[in-house]
């Protein structure tokens, strides 16, 4: 027996991607349904093999439904969640809405797991941010090792993290550069993405830092150890698809990159592709559409007494979102909800 599951903002990118990774890893599913908003309503996505016609959100009776997958933005999650949740229907939510309340669990698989457990408080579960997800898949099996103290990282972060039309704004300013009179303004960014990189991802803050590096911040420390310092400076670059991180970390106990290396090439969802030489590294564009997190770079940082720098690269679709919601559910099923 299966579950009963729906797949919130079913028409956009991340939704997509769910219900393409559902498919993919033959998640038990006994029913599903595409769900959007009233604009989108009848708008045809794709299951495997089949064809689903999306459902209006507004209407929608989770009585009797497993899980939902939220891949909408928070206001609309306000209002839709909590009524999943009290319907019976365990949400795990994409948004950042509940990412730093206390009794939602924050969860990457790969690193706590057990986190899980806590959903019955709400009957919420978070899916972190994109850009803390693939790191933090990086950082902790060296964690359990040495002890990471601190952590500066530096993102180059693709449009998609954005949605559709910051995807559509690169293409046609890419474009627009090459035809005189085609020229394409910002309406998306604030600054032209095209042949260019915005050091702005989300609000900024008082303290001069953005949104996007306070997340870094409070979801590290939420899923890996509230222990450890964190400073980020998040960026965003002419790249559709998959985000990637220069990560200079410091560990209480000695760690040798050699033996980091070893430790990465057997840590859950890593994949090290690591040769000193011409092209033996990852770059975004080789890691769209696949589920691992690609460490590339390992070597010592010799300005300070335990440091270590890397190079991390994800598909922010899958890892960053649509992956890790999925994984979750699988987890979600094992432990606890024990179906399929």
């Amino acid at each position: 027996m299966g579950y009963k599951v729906a797949v919130v903002g079913a028409t956009g990118n991340v939704g997509k991607e769910m219900l393409n990774i559902l498919a993919e890893r033959e998640f038990p599913v006994d029913e599903i349904v595409a769900l959007a908003s009233r604009n989108s309503l009848g708008t045809e996505v794709s299951f495997g093999d089949k064809t689903l016609k999306t459902k209006d959100l507004a209407d929608f009776d989770f009585t009797g439904w497993d899980i939902a997958f939220f891949a909408i933005g928070s206001d609309a999650t306000k209002i839709y969640a909590p009524k999943a949740a009290s319907q019976g229907c365990v949400v795990i939510d994409n948004s950042s809405l509940y990412r730093y309340d206390a009794d939602v669990p924050l969860v990457v698989p790969e690193v706590n797991a057990e986190a899980v457990d806590g959903y019955k408080a709400r009957n919420i579960i978070a899916n972190p941010n994109c850009s803390t997800a693939q790191m933090v898949v990086a950082l902790k099996p060296l964690h359990d090792r040495a002890k990471i103290t601190r952590v500066v990282v530096s993102t180059y972060q693709s449009v998609s993290g954005t949605g559709k039309e910051a995807m559509d704004e690169l293409w046609n300013q890419t474009k627009g550069m090459f035809v005189p009179g085609q020229e394409v303004a910002p309406k998306v960014y604030p600054k032209q993405i095209a042949f260019n990189v915005i050091p702005h991802i989300d609000v900024f803050l008082d303290d001069g830092s953005t949104k996007e590096e306070w997340k870094m911040v409070a979801e590290t420390k939420k899923i890996l150890d509230k222990s450890i310092k964190v400073t980020a400076t998040c960026v965003r670059v002419p790249v559709f698809v998959g985000h990637s991180e220069s990560i200079n970390i410091e560990t209480e106990e000695p760690l040798d990159w050699q033996e980091a290396q070893d430790i990465l090439r057997e840590a859950p969802g890593v994949m090290v592709v690591d040769k000193r030489e011409a092209g033996g590294y990852i770059t975004p564009v080789e890691c769209v559409g696949d589920y691992a997190t690609y460490v590339s770079r390992i070597r010592q940082d010799s300005t300070i007494e335990n440091g270590l720098n890397l190079w991390c690269v994800s598909d922010n679709l899958r890892k960053g979102a649509a992956l890790n919601a999925v994984q979750i559910a699988e987890v979600l099923g094992k432990r606890c909800l024990k179906k399929g």
